[in-house]
C-alpha cells in the first residue's frame, strides 16, 4: 500500500539475534512492518519464524541487535508494556476459554458486536463451550478475542494462523487479517499456505535457518511460487 510505504514503521528489527540458552536460532535479522500493511513471514518448518515472533513480542530476550516499536527501542521492554503500546500477539496455540461458552467469552471482553460482524458462525455457536468448538471455530474465536483484548491494536503478530484448518476457514481468517490492516494496523503473520497469504499481503520475508534470505513485494511472489519453493528447499 502506498500509504504504508510512507508511514513510520510500527515495528523494526535491526540485526536481531536470539535463541534458547546456547542454541542460537535467529541470526542478524532485519525486518520492518508499517501501519496498514500485511507482511507475510514465510519459510520451512524450523526456519525460526516462531522464535522471531516471540522475540518481537517480548517473550524472548534478544542476544543481539535491536527492536524498535513505533520508533522507540524496546529490546528489554516486558510483554505487558508492549501490549499497552498496542502490540497484540496471537500464538499458534488456539487461546480460548475452554470452560466458557462462546457467549460468555465474548461478554468477558465485550466483543459480542465484533464477533457478529467478523464471524457470524460464532453467533450460531454462542451456547457452546470453547473446548467443544471445531478447530476453525476456535481460531475464529481466538482471533476475535485477541483483537478485542487489545482494544485498539497498532501492531498484530500472528503465528500459524490457519494450521490444520479447512480452506474456507483459512480464507475467512485471512480476509479478517487484511481488513484489520486496512484500518491502519500493522500485521506480521506466519502462514504455511503461501498462495493464500500472498494474495492479501503487501510484502513478504522468507526465512531459512534463522536468517532472512529474501524480502520483497508480495505481488512478485504471487507469480513465482516455484521460485519461493526453491528457497524453502535450497
Amino acid at each position: 500500500m502506498a500509504e504504508a510505504a510512507l508511514a513510520e514503521a510500527a515495528l523494526e528489527a535491526r540485526g536481531l539475534s536470539a535463541g534458547y540458552g546456547r542454541v542460537q536460532v535467529l541470526r542478524d535479522v532485519d525486518l520492518t512492518v508499517r501501519p496498514g500493511e500485511v507482511v507475510a513471514l514465510l519459510g520451512p518448518n524450523g526456519a525460526g519464524k516462531t522464535t522471531l515472533l516471540r522475540t518481537l513480542a517480548g517473550y524472548l530476550r534478544p542476544t543481539g541487535g535491536e527492536i524498535l516499536l513505533f520508533g522507540a527501542s524496546c529490546g528489554r521492554l516486558p510483554v505487558y508494556k508492549r501490549c499497552r503500546q498496542g502490540v497484540s500477539f496471537m500464538g499458534e496455540e488456539r487461546h480460548v476459554f475452554p470452560g466458557l461458552t462462546v457467549r460468555q467469552s465474548l461478554r468477558l471482553v465485550r466483543a459480542q458486536g465484533e464477533a457478529a460482524e467478523l464471524f457470524p458462525t460464532l453467533t450460531e455457536r454462542a451456547g457452546h463451550r470453547g473446548a467443544l468448538l471445531s478447530g476453525g471455530e476456535q481460531q475464529m474465536l481466538a482471533l476475535t478475542l485477541t483483537l478485542a483484548l487489545a482494544r485498539k491494536p497498532r501492531l498484530l503478530l500472528i503465528d500459524e494462523l490457519s494450521l490444520g484448518l479447512a480452506p474456507l476457514v483459512r480464507e475467512r481468517l485471512l480476509d479478517t487479517v487484511r481488513a484489520t490492516a486496512d484500518t491502519g494496523v500493522g500485521v506480521l503473520v506466519v502462514e504455511q499456505n503461501a498462495r493464500s497469504v500472498l494474495e492479501r499481503a503487501d510484502r513478504a520475508y522468507v526465512m531459512r535457518r534463522g536468517e532472512v534470505v529474501r524480502e520483497g513485494p508480495a505481488e512478485e511472489w504471487r507469480g513465482d511460487l516455484d521460485g519461493l519453493a526453491s528457497l524453502y528447499l535450497s
